[in-house]
């Protein structure tokens, strides 16, 4: 069992409590718009750090991570990406891999909206973290936790970051 830290559009803003938030999981990932190299390098002191970079990640971020990453976390086939739409409206640049390869778990960011939604048509959960940086119009900063085991997923928790 894995326990995961999620979040996405920090925007190059450190928040000291991703530390406190993140000292449980044992690997974090980031949906992009990283924003500076600098918030990348602190994720990964703290755990393993997965990420994407979004439309607003520099060259150096670009040339650290990629646009899409696909993997396996405990028996579960995981693709995250920064533009990814939701259920029943997916982006362009990535509907026909969600279409012809499912993954278990579909993981993006970029809307600053939270949302956690089990896709009935494709047996797919998607999670957006919504925007854990102070960029942006959202009015709650959130990040997500849970936990991945043979293949499923549980104890997901939403996080509340106060601005």
């Amino acid at each position: 069992m894995k326990r995961i830290g999620l979040l996405s559009d920090t925007h190059g803003f450190w928040d000291d409590r991703y530390l406190k938030y993140f000292e449980e999981c044992d690997e974090i990932w980031h949906a992009g718009d990283i924003g500076s190299l600098e918030v990348a390098m602190k994720l990964q002191e703290i755990r393993p750090l997965r990420a994407v970079y979004g439309n607003i990640d520099g060259g150096d971020l670009r040339r650290i991570f990629s646009e899409k990453l696909r993997w396996t976390c405990e028996e579960a086939d995981v693709l995250m990406t920064h533009i990814g739409g939701y259920p029943g409206k997916y982006d362009p640049r990535i509907r026909n891999i969600i279409y012809t390869n499912t993954p278990k778990l579909f993981i993006s960011g970029h809307s600053h909206i939270l949302k956690v939604q089990y896709d009935k048509t494709l047996g797919m959960l998607h999670i957006n973290p919504g925007a854990a940086g102070i960029q942006g119009w959202q009015k709650v900063r959130t990040i997500v936790r849970f936990s991945v085991n043979k293949g499923s997923f549980s104890d997901l928790e939403v996080i509340e970051i106060p601005r």
